[in-house]
């Protein structure tokens, strides 16, 4: 069963969002999809950078 789409409000200023504009139409991306997907790869670089570590621990790295 896949996860449904919720709707998550953020207040921002006005320069801030000009800035993550700029970011999505260089990639010809929406706001929000930009949003999303940086929110998801900081998301994926924690959990990798966690499992790098874990994986250094176990073989006496660090």
């Amino acid at each position: 069963m896949g996860m449904g789409t919720s709707v998550l409000s953020l207040r921002i200023d006005g320069e801030l969002l000009e800035r993550l504009r700029h970011h999505a139409a260089k990639r010809g991306m929406s706001v929000q999809d930009y949003v999303v997907r940086t929110l998801i790869r900081d998301d994926f670089d924690e959990r990798f950078q966690a499992a790098v570590e874990e994986t250094e621990k176990f073989y006496g790295l660090t």
